[in-house]
């Protein structure tokens, strides 16, 4: 089932598995988050993990496999949005208890886009440890251990992952 890589499947089985599951596991998402765009990100997320982390699993349970990793995608999808949601709703009640004026409140959430689409352009490695760090509140530990990397590993894609948020929201600015 493997090409031979650190876990990683063979290419022509995630062709596969996409074009016999793609279709379902895509209305599944649509069905669970609402909102075509976001069920195409995460059902690309999805495929990811099965590329990177498929290699063990059995051809008799891969489009389970894959529903589960496409609904916990989706729950941190939804989670995140929440997490925002909330941030925005909360700054926005403060900003206006003092007094601060629409286009501030306009400006700090472009400032959180603009955060969340730099994250989505990370690299998928460097992606992953920045959401289990910040949205799911894992400890450098804790993710190395789920990701099976070395700590010095997650800790250098945080350190890389920051370094390139900085520059391109500086860039933006």
């Amino acid at each position: 089932m493997s090409s031979g890589g650190k876990g990683k499947s063979d290419p022509a089985i995630v062709a596969e598995s996409y074009r016999r599951y793609g279709g379902e596991l895509q209305r599944f998402l649509v069905g669970l988050l609402r909102d075509a765009h976001l069920a195409s990100d995460v059902l690309q997320a999805t495929f990811a993990k099965l590329v990177e982390q498929g290699r063990e699993v059995q051809e008799e349970s891969r489009r389970a496999w894959l529903y589960r990793v496409a609904y916990r995608e989706a729950m941190l999808v939804r989670r995140r949005q929440a997490v925002d949601d909330a941030a925005r709703q909360r700054a926005a009640w403060s900003r206006e208890a003092a007094g601060e004026s629409a286009e501030s409140l306009l400006l700090q959430a472009e400032t959180v886009e603009q955060v969340r689409r730099a994250i989505e352009e990370l690299p998928a490695e460097q992606r992953r440890v920045v959401r289990m760090r910040i949205y799911e509140d894992k400890t450098f530990t804790v993710i190395a251990e789920e990701l099976g990397i070395p700590l010095g590993t997650a800790l250098g894609r945080m350190r890389a992952a920051l370094k390139k948020l900085r520059a391109r929201l500086e860039r933006e600015r």
